[in-house]
């Protein structure tokens, strides 16, 4: 791996790295490492200072599959996980199976990650020999309040070095440029059923929906969107700098949205909502 170009201030990428230092001090006791990995940053970052501190014969990348999982994340996270050097293996959770997961309530993140995280315990821990598991939750992460797998983690007593050393998301991509990782100013990528209103039911053919269409604006080059699905209604976000050129290409972006399934396509004003649905209905009592 090499240094990137572009690095951030030299005070917080000093400050980056100290928490970093902490990081893999925490991985270092714990070889061989699993990384739970869905290609994004903080699970990259996580895959590189594990890679750093154990070697990339003591890491593995592990993917969870499933149809919440996009096309394009799939394909992008197997070219992430090679810039590290780590082996990726591939496991298929089933949570479309939890009538819990699809009634899709506020909560239905820590069904997901407690599939994959049983799965992983149950199916490779020691098949692999693994010490232990890790996930990339990072300080910031930690303090919201939508991020009810966080809970499945402890649970499983599944690691979080970043979020223990302290690495803010800031932080963290730093760290990434400095590793030179190409996801490292990617946009946030949730799993594809966060576009379902809350108690309305997940389903694979809503989550192909959602697929196709997203995949199709990625096309126009909205590297960054959201296709949220109303029924037949797709509410697409993009971030707010984007929505005027989104407007201009209304005709393609509804004939993408058309093609998916949807009967219309609305351009929401708002922009890119992160934990729209979710964060409504949580407080940071989880009340």
């Amino acid at each position: 791996m090499t240094i990137a170009s572009q690095l951030p201030d030299a005070q917080v990428l000093a400050d980056a790295r100290a928490c970093a230092r902490v990081a893999r001090d925490l991985i270092a006791p714990h070889s061989p490492l699993g990384v739970a990995f869905s290609g994004g940053v903080d699970s990259a970052t996580l895959l590189a200072l594990a890679v750093d501190q154990l070697g990339s014969e003591n890491v593995v990348a592990i993917l969870g599959v499933s149809p919440s999982l996009a096309r394009d994340e799939r394909e992008r996270a197997h070219k992430t996980a090679a810039e590290t050097g780590a082996r990726i293996i591939e496991i298929e959770t089933f949570e479309g199976q939890s009538e819990d997961y699809r009634a899709n309530g506020p909560d239905r993140c820590f069904h997901c990650r407690d599939e994959l995280f049983t799965r992983i315990s149950d199916e490779l821990v020691a098949d692999l020999g693994l010490q232990a598991v890790a996930y990339g939750e990072n300080a910031d992460d930690a303090l919201r309040p939508d991020r009810p797998g966080s809970q499945a983690a402890k649970n499983h007593r599944v690691l979080r070095p970043m979020a223990d050393a302290g690495m803010t998301k800031a932080m963290v991509r730093a760290i990434a440029r400095d590793y030179g990782l190409s996801v490292a100013d990617k946009p946030a990528a949730p799993c594809l059923a966060s576009r379902i209103p809350h108690f309305e039911e997940v389903t694979a053919e809503k989550l192909a929906q959602i697929d196709a269409a997203e995949s199709g604006l990625r096309g126009l080059g909205f590297a960054d969107c959201r296709v949220r699905h109303h029924g037949d209604i797709a509410r697409v976000e993009v971030p707010r700098e984007d929505i005027l050129r989104a407007a201009k290409l209304h005709s393609d972006i509804h004939g993408i949205c058309r093609s998916a399934g949807f009967k219309f396509a609305a351009l929401d004003l708002s922009g890119i909502q992160s934990g729209a649905f979710t964060l409504p209905l949580v407080s940071v009592n989880g009340s």
